[in-house]
């Protein structure tokens, strides 16, 4: 039986499995075995999946095991993976702060497009580096019959361990989990010819950034509600980019693309921890900006360069 810290005992760091599944039987075993290991273990659950897995998991689950287990649905919750490691992951674990967690996340899954999966893939790395030292046990499904090979090979190197429904082994090719983070930092897609522009300086402030950004998402049918957010995600940036930048100047940049108005703040300065946003900062510590967008946002990526930064924030469209 696991410790706790009612028993005296210690309660343990992170383990953190790939689980490779083909179908839904392996699926449903894979995660209920892992589920139900947890509940004999009297360990919070936490399981966080898309809706249509959430389906199967349901059906399975016992009347008694039910009230046991906390469910959300990971196409909301992680619709920006950004937001994964603050709001899902380590709020469960702080919530439980006096026992071991269990949780099975499942970030990944066939549809996410070419521009989440590198955020995507970023995050499970980054998983490691975050709750390292957290007392809990973290399960990640993947579909092998409907994610790419590279998505599969990419999971080795982001899990210490590996898994499907009858066997566990370590990872033959996982390693320092912040170099692997840092290899998704790719450059980001072209900014289209037609794209919006304002720069931010001392002169202007944010409240042009703000005023470009209710423009266009206006233009575009956007609700009061989510022009709200967009405003206050380009007055976030735009702030950062005043405050952080060396010459406190930057371009913001507005267009839309599959459905979705991107925002875009460009400036020299340096993100040098890949953390920031996506746990809540807690005073002195700077980030809070970045975290706001990444709560409010649809999707964040963010490159490094020699030269500076670019975050690029993702809303999608009515």
């Amino acid at each position: 039986m696991t410790a706790t810290a009612e028993q005296g005992g210690p309660l343990g760091t992170l383990e953190h499995d790939a689980l490779f599944y083909a179908n839904d039987d392996e699926y449903v075993a894979g995660v209920l075995g892992f589920v139900r290991e947890g509940l004999e273990r009297d360990e919070p659950v936490l399981v966080a999946v898309p809706g249509w897995n959430l389906e199967l998991l349901r059906a399975a689950l016992t009347p008694e095991e039910m009230p046991r287990v906390r469910l959300r649905d990971m196409t909301v919750a992680g619709r920006n993976p950004g937001r994964i490691i603050g709001t899902v992951l380590t709020a469960f674990v702080r919530e439980h702060a006096d026992r071991r967690v269990r949780i099975v996340g499942e970030p990944i899954w066939a549809g996410r497009t070419d521009e989440e999966y590198p955020a995507c893939a970023e995050h499970e790395a980054l998983i490691n580096v975050a709750l390292g030292s957290s007392p809990a046990y973290i399960q990640c499904p993947y579909d092998t019959a409907k994610l790419p090979s590279s998505v599969l090979t990419d999971a080795t190197r982001t899990h210490p361990m590996l898994a499907t429904a009858f066997e566990r082994w370590t990872s033959p090719t996982y390693t320092d989990p912040g170099a692997v983070a840092a290899s998704f930092d790719s450059p980001l897609s072209p900014v289209p010819s037609d794209a919006e522009f304002v720069v931010i300086g001392p002169a202007t402030g944010a409240r042009s950034a703000r005023v470009l950004v209710h423009d266009a998402g206006h233009m575009f049918g956007m609700d009061a509600d989510r022009l709200t957010d967009v405003r206050l995600v380009a007055q976030e940036l735009a702030v950062n980019t005043l405050t952080h930048s060396p010459n406190g100047r930057g371009v913001l940049e507005v267009w839309t693309a599959d459905d979705h108005l991107v925002l875009q703040v460009e400036d020299g300065g340096r993100i040098t921890d890949p953390l920031v946003g996506r746990r809540p900062p807690e005073p002195p510590h700077v980030g809070h900006g970045l975290y706001v967008v990444h709560q409010l946002a649809d999707l964040v990526r963010i490159h490094r360069d020699t030269t500076g930064t670019t975050v690029r924030a993702y809303f999608r469209l009515p």
